[in-house]
C-alpha cells in the first residue's frame, strides 16, 4: 500500500474523504485542504479518474525541515532520484509556500529542479529536461512553517478542469468545487436537479456527470503519472474500461437550467454539449420568477447567484435573493433550496426558513451553502 495526498478546497475536506472511501481507500485521513489515504495503483488510477471534488492527487516522495534555499537543495539532492525517474524524462515543479523562511515559491521549485539536474549531472554526464506544459515527472512542492513536502503529481493539471469549459465567464464556479456542493446535499441523482440562475451551466453539468455515473477524467487525455517509472499500462487501461462500462446512457431524473441572459445560456448550451450532456440537460432562457418544477417528482435546487462583491452591489442583487425565494416557496414545493454565496446579508433576504448553513471557500472568498425548507 502506497500513502497519498488529495488536494481540495476548504470545506471540502469531509465531501472528498467520503468519495475515498467509497473507492475503496484505506486509512483516510481528512485534514485541511484535502485527505490523506492509502491504496494500492488501481485505487490510485480510480483515483484520478474518479475523483468530483479534488485538485491534485499527490504521492509524498519526501518530507523534511528546511528553513532556507540551501538546506531545500541539500535535502532534495540527497533522494535516490534514480529511482524514480532517468535524464530521459521531462521534469516540471510546482511549488506553494506559506509561514516560512522560504519566501519566494519559483525559487524554491528552481532549487528543487537544479537539485535534481545536478544529481543526474554528476552519476550519468546529463540532465533531463523541463517541460512545463506536459512533464513526465510532476512534483509539488508544499513549504509550510519550514517544513517540506515533495510529491509526485498523479495529474500536474488540476482535476478540476474537465475539458468542457474553455472559456472563463466573469464569476466562474469551479466544477469540483460545483460538484462537491452537490455531493453535500446529498444529492444522488436520482431525483430532479434545477438551477434556475444557472450562468454557464456548472451545476447542470456536473449533475448531469454524476447522474450518469461518468467520472470527470474519462475523457481527460493525458494525466501525468503515465510518465512515471512504476507506469502500469495493462492496469490503467483495464480501469477506464471498467468506468467506461459503467456509464448511463440516460438521466434517471429532469435535469433542468436556465438564465435570464441569453449570453450566459448560449455558454451553458456550449458546456453541456462538450461535455456530451447537451442533449439530455433542458437549458432554457428564463427568468427566475418564470422558473417552475420540471415534473410532478420534488428534487433539489442549487444556485450560485451575484455575491455583491465581485459583480455588483450588493442592493442591485437583494430583489433577485426574494424573487427566488418568493418564486420556491409558492411553485416548488417538497423541493430542497440551497443557495452557495459569500453575501450572508442577502442570504438572508430569502423569504424562507434557514435549516442549514455550511462553511466552503469559492477562491480566497468566504462562502455558505444556505438551505432553506420550502
Amino acid at each position: 500500500m502506497t500513502r497519498y495526498f488529495a488536494t481540495c478546497a476548504r470545506g471540502l475536506e469531509p465531501v472528498l474523504a467520503g468519495e475515498l472511501r467509497a473507492l475503496g481507500a484505506r486509512a483516510v485521513e481528512p485534514g485541511r485542504g484535502g485527505a490523506h489515504f492509502e491504496g494500492d495503483a488501481a485505487l490510485l488510477y480510480r483515483a484520478c479518474l474518479w475523483l468530483r471534488t479534488a485538485v491534485r492527487v499527490l504521492r509524498p516522495v519526501s518530507e523534511f525541515e528546511c528553513a532556507n534555499p540551501d538546506q531545500l537543495y541539500d535535502a532534495v539532492r540527497a533522494i535516490a532520484w534514480h529511482e524514480l525517474m532517468t535524464a530521459d524524462h521531462t521534469l516540471a515543479v510546482d511549488c506553494n509556500v506559506r509561514d516560512s523562511g522560504i519566501t519566494h515559491s519559483q525559487y524554491a521549485a528552481r532549487r528543487v529542479k537544479d537539485a535534481i539536474c545536478d544529481q543526474f549531472r554528476d552519476r550519468t554526464g546529463r540532465r533531463p529536461s523541463v517541460d512545463t506544459e506536459r512533464p513526465m515527472i510532476g512534483l509539488n512542492l508544499h513549504v509550510s512553517k519550514n517544513r517540506a513536502v515533495l510529491s509526485l503529481d498523479a495529474s500536474w493539471d488540476s482535476l478540476h478542469k474537465r475539458g468542457y469549459r474553455p472559456i472563463q465567464t466573469i464569476a466562474p464556479l469551479n466544477e469540483a468545487l460545483a460538484a462537491g456542493l452537490l455531493l453535500h446535499t446529498g444529492w444522488t441523482g436520482s431525483t430532479p436537479l434545477a438551477d434556475p440562475l444557472c450562468g454557464s451551466g456548472t451545476f447542470c453539468v456536473e449533475g448531469a456527470w454524476l447522474a450518469l455515473n461518468r467520472p470527470p477524467g474519462l475523457t481527460r487525455k493525458w494525466f501525468a503519472l503515465q510518465g512515471w517509472q512504476d507506469f502500469d499500462r495493462e492496469l490503467w487501461n483495464a480501469v477506464r474500461d471498467e468506468a467506461r462500462a459503467g456509464v448511463k446512457k440516460a438521466l434517471p431524473a429532469p435535469i433542468v437550467g436556465s438564465d435570464v441572459h441569453r449570453g450566459a445560456l448560449d455558454l451553458a448550451r456550449q458546456n453541456a454539449k462538450a461535455a456530451g450532456v447537451g442533449h439530455l440537460v433542458k437549458l432554457d432562457v428564463c427568468d427566475v420568477r418564470a422558473a417552475r418544477p420540471p415534473s410532478a417528482e420534488p428534487g433539489v435546487m442549487i444556485v450560485n447567484p451575484p455575491y455583491g462583491e465581485r459583480i455588483g452591489e450588493e442592493d442591485e442583487w437583494k430583489p433577485l435573493y426574494r424573487a427566488l425565494g418568493e418564486t420556491v416557496g409558492a411553485h416548488w414545493p417538497g423541493w430542497k433550496l440551497f443557495v452557495f454565496t459569500s453575501n450572508s446579508r442577502l442570504a438572508k433576504t430569502v423569504p424562507l426558513k434557514v435549516v442549514g448553513k455550511a462553511p466552503f471557500f469559492n477562491g480566497s472568498l468566504d462562502c455558505f451553502l444556505w438551505e432553506y425548507q420550502v
